[in-house]
């Protein structure tokens, strides 16, 4: 018995949100969005795939930029309106070529950067 992108719980627009963790240190990488289809590329290829609302096209992970994000395992949450994404990450997750997308912290109203872009 398969599993049925069906029974998540997608928003008005078909999408659902995915947060991306590090395999191998449990790191928050990123949130992106997916429809349905995207969940089932991911799934089926093993490479994450997300939907890009600002170019409402496929969005595989890495496919221009080399950030390869390996799917390790796919988990839902209990609403099932979220999906967790275990990754294998390969160079900076955000697009800023920093590690994290979450790299500004607010501190008593304070903004501070919590790390710079990664060098090549």
């Amino acid at each position: 018995m398969g599993f049925d992108p069906s029974t998540l719980k997608f928003d008005s627009n078909g999408l659902i949100p995915c947060i991306a963790q590090a395999e191998d240190t449990g790191e928050v990488l990123m949130m992106a969005w997916m429809n349905a289809d995207a969940v089932t590329m991911t799934l089926e290829t093993g490479r994450v795939t997300y939907w890009s609302r600002s170019r409402q096209a496929f969005w595989i992970k890495g496919e221009t930029s080399g950030h390869v994000q390996k799917l390790v395992d796919l988990r839902i949450d209990c609403d099932r309106d979220c999906l967790l994404a275990v990754v294998r990450q390969t160079g900076a997750a955000c697009h800023t070529n920093r590690r994290v997308c979450f790299y500004t912290s607010v501190i008593s109203g304070d903004e501070t950067e919590l790390m710079a872009p990664m060098t090549s």
